[in-house]
């Protein structure tokens, strides 16, 4: 399967720390349920397919935030070479970027 890229859509990182500036490294997401299931630090995250519900035993809190500035692929964010997701669904960033808390 492949998670549909739209650059027009928001970018997501979730997070059970607050901060204003998200780390190069860092990865981020279009599919925001992915981005609040990372947030519970969960050592087991699965889905049966794209858009399917997400299982996991996080437990943290959720705090989601929204890339609170333009991206382009290649540039600012790159496709997470190792993830064992569809493609599309993790991307990590290139740069440091401002963010927007959503909740």
């Amino acid at each position: 399967m492949e998670y549909p890229i739209d650059m027009s859509k928001l970018w997501y990182h979730g997070s059970n720390l607050e901060f204003e500036i998200l780390r190069e490294g860092s990865t981020i997401t279009q599919w925001k349920e992915l981005a609040e299931a990372f947030a519970t630090q969960p050592t087991m995250l699965s889905y049966s397919e794209v858009f399917s519900p997400i299982s996991h035993n996080g437990t943290e809190k959720v705090i989601l935030y929204i890339i609170d500035e333009p991206l382009q692929i290649d540039v600012d964010i790159y496709q997470q070479p190792q993830t064992t997701m569809d493609k599309g669904a993790e991307f990590l960033t290139k740069r440091p970027l401002k963010l927007k808390r959503v909740n």
